[in-house]
């Protein structure tokens, strides 16, 4: 509850927040995020938070430019803390009026105490800066700390509660009240229409053709950033939703940024020709390819339990994607059996491969593997003709090297990977 009166709120001290976070909406976050960005001294934060969510803080109150309360602090004392915001201009609060009601899910998003985004983005296309950014929440507290101290930091946590209930008391802190604002609206809303329908106005087509020259002509494309970019963080004030695991949404939106960025890069390659990025992989199979790309140990147990694999088997099927995608994950998992033309094709590969008298003893295990005779080590035939090779660990086949046309070549290949060279 508050008292309200037109350029002052009082608000009365909050229950305590045990367990929760401080803001919900994204303005209320982006009010704590100014405030991060700004303090020095995280341990700080971290002391303010705390008193916050003990119910420290006592009745808050909002004027223009400022807001002020009594912090208890944990020995008992008390401080009263001040954060000043600095207020729009005249010509800043015009600009805004005029920008609202040209818009009017602007007015109603008000009423309904909503701030959605495009309200804040049209506001600062108008010159408009409503939300604090790095270094405008100026502390004042009788601590007399000179960067923001654990009882403004308090202040701030609890103000972020307000602003989740009602947007209002950041457009009051900003030098309007309430009621004189909506007062405002609804006048500028009314004048239109006093005046009259407006009557269209348009160009003869002939100026608009004449002035074909003068206008300047489109600006070049921008060219392909050298990296694609980095996913927002999730590591809010804000507790997820049940189910919702920040670490693994910011994986896969850094996964998706790295795959449009690959997208565009194909793109813009004069005379390459646009083929499907990955359109026919399997849900299985992204689930391999986003696994290698992977690094917290935490998401990949995640990615290993959804392919229904042993951590393991998705390691080998990791290795396998690295090694050639998805022509040698199918070699790893899905083994086949050459019809009679493709056999003796293979067959007579494996001759041609070595000098009379070299060829290691190969024996078939069925389908298209061939099995060294006394060597951890086997070829694998793809469907596209290449050989893979295999060596065991553990008792387990696993892929040993990329693919080669030349079945020698292969072996070759995994023997000098396993020597070092």
């Amino acid at each position: 509850m508050s008292d309200t009166y037109e350029n002052e709120r009082t608000f009365e001290p909050l229950p305590p927040a045990h367990g929760r976070g401080f803001a919900t909406s994204w303005w209320g976050v982006a009010w704590l995020k100014a405030l991060e960005d700004t303090a020095l001294d995280g341990q700080q934060l971290k002391q303010g938070r705390r008193l916050a969510r003990e119910g420290a803080v006592g009745a808050v109150t909002v004027r223009p430019g400022r807001i002020t309360a009594v912090v208890r602090d944990r020995d008992g004392s008390h401080q009263r803390s001040d954060v000043l915001l600095q207020e729009l201009t005249e010509g800043d609060w015009d600009r805004f009026l005029t920008m609202a009601t040209e818009r009017a899910g602007h007015i109603a998003a008000l009423l309904d105490r909503e701030m959605p985004p495009h309200l804040v983005e049209d506001a600062a296309s108008a010159g408009v800066e409503l939300l604090p950014g790095i270094g405008d929440l100026e502390p004042e507290c009788t601590c007399e700390a000179w960067d923001h101290c654990p009882h403004t930091a308090a202040l701030c946590y609890q103000v972020a509660r307000l602003l989740d209930q009602d947007p209002f008391v950041l457009l009051l802190m900003r030098g309007r009240g309430e009621r004189p604002l909506l007062d405002a609206l609804q006048e500028r809303s009314a004048a239109p229409a006093a005046a009259g329908p407006a009557i269209p106005q348009g160009v003869p087509a002939e100026e608009a053709f004449a002035a074909r020259g003068i206008v300047p002509p489109l600006p070049d494309l921008p060219g392909l950033p050298p990296e694609p970019g980095e996913p927002a963080h999730l590591d809010t004030e804000t507790a997820p939703e049940p189910g919702v695991d920040p670490d693994a949404l910011e994986f896969l939106a850094a996964d998706a940024a790295a795959r449009a960025h690959r997208m565009l890069a194909d793109a813009l390659t004069p005379g390459h020709e646009l083929q499907p990025f990955e359109k026919e992989l399997t849900e299985d199979q992204d689930t391999v390819r986003l696994a290698a790309d992977c690094h917290d140990s935490r998401i990949s147990a995640r990615l290993a339990t959804a392919s229904g694999r042993r951590p393991a088997d998705l390691a080998s099927a990791v290795r396998a994607w690295r090694l050639g995608g998805v022509a040698s994950l199918r070699v790893l998992e899905e083994p086949w059996t050459p019809g009679t033309e493709e056999l003796a094709r293979a067959v007579a590969g494996l001759d041609r491969a070595w000098p009379e008298g070299e060829r290691p003893a190969l024996r078939t295990t069925g389908g298209n593997r061939w099995t060294a005779t006394g060597r951890d080590a086997q070829l694998r035939l793809g469907h596209d003709g290449r050989w893979w090779p295999y060596r065991k660990e553990r008792g387990r086949w696993t892929p040993a090297g990329p693919a080669d046309r030349d079945p020698a070549a292969a072996l070759e290949t995994m023997r000098a990977e396993a020597s070092g060279a």
